[in-house]
């Protein structure tokens, strides 16, 4: 399966505090559930254990919300929530 990465989801990736391989890894391995305008989402939880806007985190949860596409998906943003 191939997941292709929309230039507003790598913007969003280098804001947030992702990386390109956590956003693919939770979209195929990740929990799916489903988002609006026929789209679904991903959530996967990673470990952490570092500096996030001055605060410290000891686990990141990634969010990849894509739409399909015939040979796969294409990720449209990425939310990451910090605990």
């Amino acid at each position: 399966m191939n997941v292709r990465l929309h230039p507003h989801a790598l913007q969003r990736i280098t804001e947030r505090g992702a990386t390109e391989s956590e956003v693919v890894a939770t979209v195929l391995g990740g929990e799916r559930f489903p988002a609006k305008h026929g789209r679904a989402g991903f959530r996967r939880h990673f470990a952490f254990d570092g500096e996030w806007l001055g605060r410290v985190f000891g686990s990141k949860q990634v969010l990849a919300y894509a739409e399909p596409v015939p040979d796969g998906w294409l990720v449209i943003t990425v939310i990451v929530k910090y605990f």
